[in-house]
């Protein structure tokens, strides 16, 4: 019951911020879904890179003991793609939509702060090992996958390496393989700008939420249900093959069974990708990892 408290009090202020925004959307009408661009960028380009960059480059961050971890982690990303595959193809999803949000579940903003709750402190490293995993599947794989049928392939190979995000993520394993430090002083700020981008993407899900459509809670309640049972089901067949200590072993649980990131939906958002209905994947998502965050975590222990 307790670690249910926690989850609660770590989701709740979640749901208020998103309804903050739907609500603020439906007061001042359609100027705030104009002038809601100029935030998604700031937080896609600039904040959302910060919070990756200072998680990867803090003096916390023990890249080479992660490694069996941080490969579980992109397996579980890959994994749940490949299950969430038929799936969206019997139900006639579009993948660009479906896909992306099952294979990047929430470990920054939900799973960080979870982590350290249900773990400790010291939890703090293997937690930022599995963002960096889940950052870098989505980062190639999913980006890979939005930008199919947009660009060229050349192209988009030169826009996954221009992306900040994966910019952000490879300065950060710079930092953390040759243990590379920056003043304090500097990392607080950077840390602070990058903490910004979480209310942010949240007050933008909200205000997206005023468009979704019944066709949009459909595809939400499906996202709900695949993104965490697809990534148990795998992290399952990976706790008899790779060599977790049991910390790892309850991480790697916890990470599989987090909902879709709320990130997702701002790149759906920029790439106009039926962004109402990643919202909804997104919004019930993380609605139902009141159940399924506490069966993860019952499976980590």
């Amino acid at each position: 019951m307790e670690i249910f408290n926690r989850i609660v009090s770590i989701i709740l202020p979640v749901f208020l911020i998103v309804a903050v925004g739907y609500a603020y959307a439906r007061l001042r009408g359609e100027i705030v879904k104009q002038d809601i661009g100029s935030i998604n960028r700031a937080s896609v380009e600039l904040l959302c890179p910060l919070l990756l960059f200072s998680a990867l480059a803090a003096k916390e961050f023990d890249l080479v003991a992660n490694l069996p971890l941080m490969l579980a982690g992109a397996l579980i990303g890959l994994g749940s793609g490949l299950i969430a595959w038929p799936v969206a193809r019997l139900l006639g999803y579009d993948l660009r939509t479906f896909l992306p949000p099952m294979m990047y579940n929430n470990c920054g903003n939900m799973g960080l702060p979870l982590a350290v709750l249900a773990f400790g402190s010291a939890a703090l490293s293997e937690a930022v090992a599995l963002f960096m995993a889940g950052s870098l599947v989505y980062f190639t794989v999913g980006m890979r996958l939005m930008e199919s049928g947009r660009t060229g392939g050349r192209k988009a190979k030169l826009n996954l390496f221009a992306n900040p995000m994966m910019v952000a993520m490879i300065a950060g394993m710079v930092f953390a393989a040759f243990k590379f430090s920056l003043p304090d002083a500097l990392m607080r700020a950077l840390r602070l700008l990058g903490e910004a981008s979480i209310p942010l993407m949240l007050l933008a899900l909200g205000v997206r939420m005023s468009d979704v459509t019944m066709r949009s809670w459909r595809i939400g309640l499906v996202g709900a249900v695949v993104c965490p049972l697809s990534g148990l089901a795998v992290a399952w067949l990976l706790d008899f093959v790779l060599p977790l200590t049991s910390l790892q072993r309850g991480q790697m649980y916890l990470f599989a069974g987090l909902p879709p990131a709320v990130f997702c939906f701002m790149v759906a958002e920029r790439y106009k990708q039926e962004p109402e209905q990643v919202a909804a994947i997104v919004m019930l998502g993380n609605l139902a990892s009141l159940g399924f965050v506490p069966l993860a975590l019952w499976l980590g222990m």
